[in-house]
């Protein structure tokens, strides 16, 4: 298993579901040490990996993240930062050794270098085939997973919404900020606020991240000024190779050792009693990189792609690629820029143990280096280093240390803070020690001020940092339905759409527009026995409800109830339609059981028959009478003694009826209605 080593930490799988309001982070490398850099977050049972690297001072599966506390196909995706080792160096492996099946990004850059880094570290690893944790295959099948993304570029896997910013620290470095249910999470990986020859400075993200997970490499110290730092360094060169030396500058492949040249370039160029002294850049990767690094001047700063205008500022006078050892003439003194950075194997290696017995020669340390490497061992000064063979070798070669790291000091790390104020703050990408005073120094810049309330968080590796976001539900109103002007507190109809994380209203009409849902509408229609006359049906439903409308169909009559039901007469018989929905089939339901009451009501029957046939005066009034008590019951009409006039009284509501006049006597419209439209129908069945 993955991380299986002595230090590995147990944890337990945790699955956080949809509904729990927990964010949870975890570092599986990079936890309070450099190297293997590798982050989970999980939230709304979202699962996102923030790189997968390897731990420059480790070998085999001892050099991976824990990944093997961690269900690997539950993770959505992988972000990856930049193309260092200890961000990308186990993706070959993570992608085709296990049960990865998310999606993995990142910038255009970083895949055109990652493939030819990993490509030279699996040729240069000196460790025995068994302890390989991917071959060339493995590398070349991991790239056609791979998918790019361009600074600033939204995109949204699963739910999850992520887009990245300019990083600094290397070409095509990212800052990723990640989006789920509205808690927004801002991860540096390695950056630089300081502008340099070639790079850009990190830019400030234009919103504010709930939380920052940001590196912590240099603690507290401050980087000496530019300007001073290529100084000390050309002079460093300089009085090396003067004196007659060799000078070893061991350097990663890409990233600050584009720097260098530019900078060695420059100073020879101005130098002329140098020109004989050659400068290499070592590296079986040399060619290819550089071609890269000409074909991406677009990701670097102003005066870069400025200069490319004119003249490629890549394309050097002073300095020559170099394969490896066997095409190195070592008959003078010469500047070598060999890689790997931190002299674990490889040219770099080599060089060192070749030159490190003679007191002429000097190595520059040009970049951080991690414990458990030659390079962090040789800045302590040793008097002997031991060889890659085992054996012993005096160290008598000079050892200078200066940096050009591209990450940040803590005045570009705490100005960065400021300009964010995260309430959160995770630290990763540090040793323990630097990592505490850093915390330490960041608590007490903010504890005087009761307005600013941040959290300083500084995981171990497989140790969870559990936050609480709570955050409400909004749901935005979207098409025909966004056209109309709502009243507060006023209710609103429609179809609840939820994708992801957003939450959208729409009128059933639209979910073809926002959705890929296909709308289809259900007719019901019932035929159902009625042998009283039609306009019985009509009085009968104004009982029901006011909102009767009569029409005709193909020259016979309907009615439609409640803009929805349509009643169409046939010969015994009438025929019920409506389409099928909660509602119209609620209102569908009463019509029909009025209708059915109806026709097996003999009362009705007896009532429509003295209308039809009563011949004088006084039989339609007292039929008239007869079908009100059928209406509305006989305690509520009452007839007064002289005959004339009729009270109907119904839930407070009183009418009088002049039977004589026909004139009817209501403050009530919706009953004085219905009074009309039965006085109506009585006149028709009087005829």
């Amino acid at each position: 298993m993955a991380g299986s080593g002595s230090n590995k930490r147990s944890a337990d799988v945790s699955v956080i579901g949809e509904d729990s309001d927990l964010l949870s982070i975890k570092p599986l490398g990079a936890g309070q040490e450099v190297g293997r850099s590798c982050h989970i977050i999980q939230y709304k049972n979202k699962t996102i990996m923030l790189d997968c690297g390897i731990h420059p001072g480790r070998h085999g599966v001892e050099a991976l993240p824990y990944t093997d506390i961690i269900a690997e196909d539950q993770i959505d995706l992988l972000l990856i930062s930049h193309f260092h080792l200890d961000h990308c160096g186990a993706l070959p492996w993570f992608l085709e050794r296990t049960s990865f099946k998310g999606r993995v990004f990142m910038t255009h850059a970083t895949k055109a270098i990652y493939r030819w880094l990993l490509a030279d570290y699996v040729k240069v690893s000196n460790i025995s085939t068994d302890q390989m944790l991917y071959t060339e295959k493995d590398l070349e099948k991991s790239m056609t997973k791979i998918e790019t993304i361009h600074f600033h570029q939204e995109k949204e896997v699963n739910g999850i919404k992520f887009w990245c910013y300019n990083a600094g620290h290397v070409l095509g470095a990212a800052m990723f900020m990640i989006e789920i249910a509205g808690v927004k999470i801002l991860y540096t990986g390695d950056f630089s606020r300081q502008e340099d020859r070639h790079l850009m400075a990190a830019e400030i993200p234009s919103v504010k991240p709930d939380v920052l997970i940001i590196e912590s490499t240099y603690g507290v110290h401050i980087h000496e000024k530019r300007e001073i730092r290529e100084k000390r360094f050309t002079s460093t060169v300089h009085d090396i190779v003067n004196r007659g030396g060799r000078c070893l500058i061991p350097v990663f492949a890409l990233g600050r050792a584009q720097e260098l040249l530019l900078i060695l370039d420059e100073y020879w160029s101005n130098h002329t009693e140098l020109h004989d002294i050659p400068i290499y850049y070592a590296s079986s990767l040399a060619k290819k990189c550089m071609a890269v690094y000409q074909t991406y001047v677009s990701a670097m700063n102003d005066k870069i792609r400025n200069q490319i205008a004119i003249s490629n500022p890549f394309i050097f006078k002073h300095i020559s690629n170099l394969k490896g050892i066997d095409h190195f003439d070592d008959i003078g003194p010469c500047v070598v820029m060999a890689s790997p950075g931190m002299m674990q194997s490889g040219l770099s290696r080599e060089l060192f143990e070749k030159w490190c017995t003679d007191s002429k020669n000097g190595v520059v340390i040009a970049g951080y280096c991690v414990e458990g490497t030659l390079a962090k061992e040789v800045m302590s000064e040793p008097e002997e280093v031991l060889s890659m063979s085992g054996q012993k070798l005096a160290r008598k070669l000079s050892v200078d240390y200066i940096s050009f790291s591209a990450h940040t000091d803590y005045e570009q790390t705490s100005e960065f803070i400021r300009m964010l104020m995260p309430p959160h703050i995770i630290l990763v990408h540090g040793e323990q020690n630097e990592m505490m005073r850093l915390k330490t120094a960041l608590v007490r810049e903010y504890q005087e001020n009761p307005e600013i309330s941040i959290t300083v968080h500084t995981p171990r590796n497989c140790e969870e940092v559990q936050l609480y976001f709570r955050g409400e539900k909004m749901a935005k109103v979207m098409g025909s339905l966004a056209v109309e002007k709502f009243q507060d507190e006023q209710q609103l109809s429609g179809v609840l759409i939820k994708r992801g994380f957003s939450y959208h209203i729409v009128d059933p009409s639209d979910l073809s527009a926002y959705t890929n849902l296909k709308t289809s509408t259900v007719m019901q229609r019932q035929i159902l026995p009625f042998s009283l006359p039609f306009n019985v049906l009509h009085t009968a439903l104004t009982q029901l409800t006011p909102n009767v409308k009569q029409f005709a169909i193909q020259n016979k009559s309907a009615l439609k109830v409640f803009d929805s039901v349509v009643i169409a007469e046939e010969d015994n018989a009438v025929v019920v339609e409506w389409t099928a929905s909660n509602g119209d089939d609620m209102y569908a339901d009463a019509v029909v059981t009025v209708i059915l009451q109806i026709d097996s009501s003999s009362a009705a029957l007896e009532t429509v028959k003295s209308l039809a046939d009563s011949g004088n005066k006084f039989e339609q009034e007292d039929s008239l009478i007869k079908f009100l008590h059928d209406m509305y019951g006989e305690d509520h009409v009452v007839r007064s003694t002289s005959g004339n006039l009729v009270t109907v009284k119904i839930d407070g509501k009183i009418a009088s009826i002049d039977i004589k006049g026909q004139k009817i006597n209501c403050d009530n419209e919706s009953l004085k209605n219905q009074l009309t439209s039965i006085l109506k129908r009585h006149s028709m069945c009087s005829i």
